[in-house]
């Protein structure tokens, strides 16, 4: 089984979704996997970690950033 690395953190289900059909659209398998310790009973919208197969996480990285707002990326400015 190929190691799965982290490439992104999304604020919510919704948005990690979004990122999961970016990868996906990309032929790039994902998983997505909660980033905190929720409460079974909560009802709560946790982050989400998102992950893939460790040899695809450049090509992952890159159709992350291809297709996103521009206004979405962090800047390291």
């Amino acid at each position: 089984m190929t190691k799965l690395v982290q490439v992104a953190v999304a604020a919510n289900v919704a948005e990690a979704e979004e990122i999961e059909a970016i990868l996906q659209a990309a032929g790039i398998e994902c998983e997505l996997e909660c980033a905190v310790e929720t409460d079974p009973n909560s009802n709560e919208d946790a982050p989400q970690k998102v992950l893939v197969p460790e040899d695809r996480m450049e090509d992952a990285l890159e159709a992350i950033e291809s297709m996103s707002e521009p206004d979405d990326l962090v800047s390291d400015a």
